[in-house]
């Protein structure tokens, strides 16, 4: 199992080039940030520009791989986002990994002045963004004209430092989109069930997860897949335990071998943020980040 983290974009980069590299120091496969333009009870706290950040992270950092968790359609465009994610890849030296969801109803819903879309119309959008950003990054020039959107002869030259293109993360729960994740994605997202979030119970929580992974391994199996090609990512702070992983040492590796017995190969846990849901014991935050991994393989 892989141990990752999410740093948030809140910090001026004096500080938050600390922050990256100390990652990278303690040892985590990963470091994500949200790709949003404000978030929750963030929004109206200092955030930055994914894009931006990760590309400060990437001068920043060596070896640890890096990406969005997760770029959504609400603000983006798959042409330039091609561009962009081309040109972070390069300067990462193929370190980035997409992770890309539907969206959903907050404030990047509505920031660029359009209505929210409904639950159908995202899973549409997302069922055509999808496909067309895995043409755009694999191939020289693409031309598509889609009911959403549309690319004329858009050029991915040189591509991705990584071949055929940098790896996507698919968030999804859905049949639509698990189908996505297993056509397109070379690792797949999940937070939980989010009806199980505010009510439900850990072991009810470990369940719905349970049947996400055995929905993957229907939609892989339907093309012809082997679903132990997909990595399985768990970002936490969202299931019904919450904050209890991040109590302990000992907390997190039960918490993590048990999802690990699901069938999750990456957990993904968010660097600590005083006064915020995030908020945790930095020390213990690093302490799972150099011991866990080795009682994890045990």
């Amino acid at each position: 199992m892989h141990l990752s983290t999410v740093i948030l974009p809140i910090h001026r980069w004096g500080e938050g080039q600390k922050i990256w590299r100390r990652a990278e120091e303690l040892g985590f496969h990963a470091a994500y940030t949200y790709d949003h333009l404000s978030w929750r009870t963030f929004r109206d706290r200092p955030w930055f520009g994914a894009v931006p950040t990760l590309t400060a992270a990437a001068t920043a950092t060596r070896s640890m791989r890096l990406g969005t968790l997760v770029t959504s359609p609400n603000f983006r465009h798959p042409v330039t986002l091609a561009k962009d994610l081309i040109s972070l890849d390069d300067v990462s030296d193929g370190r980035i990994t997409l992770g890309i969801g539907s969206g959903g109803t907050g404030f990047d819903a509505t920031v660029l002045g359009q209505e929210p879309w409904t639950p159908k119309e995202r899973a549409d959008r997302f069922a055509e963004f999808v496909p067309l950003l895995d043409r755009l990054l694999t191939e020289d020039s693409v031309t598509y004209d889609g009911t959403y959107y549309s690319a004329v002869e858009a050029r991915g030259i040189p591509g991705c430092v990584q071949r055929p293109r940098l790896p996507l993360a698919v968030a999804a729960t859905g049949p639509r989109g698990l189908k996505l994740a297993a056509r397109h994605g070379q690792a797949w997202v999940t937070t939980g069930d989010p009806k199980l979030s505010e009510t439900g119970t850990p072991e009810q929580s470990r369940a719905a997860i349970s049947g996400q992974i055995a929905g993957l391994g229907k939609a892989c199996a339907e093309i012809g897949r082997d679903v132990s090609e997909v990595e399985k990512i768990l970002l936490t702070g969202f299931t019904p335990d919450r904050s209890g992983p991040m109590e302990s040492l000992d907390a997190f590796v039960d918490f993590a071998g048990r999802h690990f017995e699901l069938g999750i190969t990456e957990i993904v846990m968010h660097a600590p943020i005083p006064d915020s849901e995030f908020a945790a014991d930095q020390r213990v935050y690093e302490r799972i980040a150099t011991e866990a991994p080795a009682q994890l393989r045990r």
